[in-house]
């Protein structure tokens, strides 16, 4: 049953990181294209997670902490850039 229900989450993330990529290619601004990159990063994070699970290796899970952290830090920079016209 878990191998059942990891198979439909990895299945229903993967539609999901397609899905991302076409709000991605059709964003009309930049606010929506950060949201939008956000968002595929939060769904590769969570693939990584399954993937972690799945293989049983926990170096999985390091990369998709660093990558939430370095994703949160780009969606902070990117934002305050779009909105005050500078970094910092």
């Amino acid at each position: 049953m878990p191998q059942l229900a990891l198979d439909i989450a990895f299945g229903w993330a993967t539609l999901l990181l397609v899905g991302g990529g076409l709000l991605l290619l059709r964003a009309q601004d930049a606010m929506h294209r950060i949201l939008a990159l956000e968002v595929l990063v939060s769904i590769v994070v969570a693939l990584l997670t399954i993937l972690s699970y799945l293989r049983d290796v926990s170096y999985y899970i390091d990369a998709a902490l660093a990558l939430a952290l370095l994703s949160f830090t780009a969606t902070l920079v990117v934002a305050r850039y779009a909105t005050r016209g500078r970094p910092f």
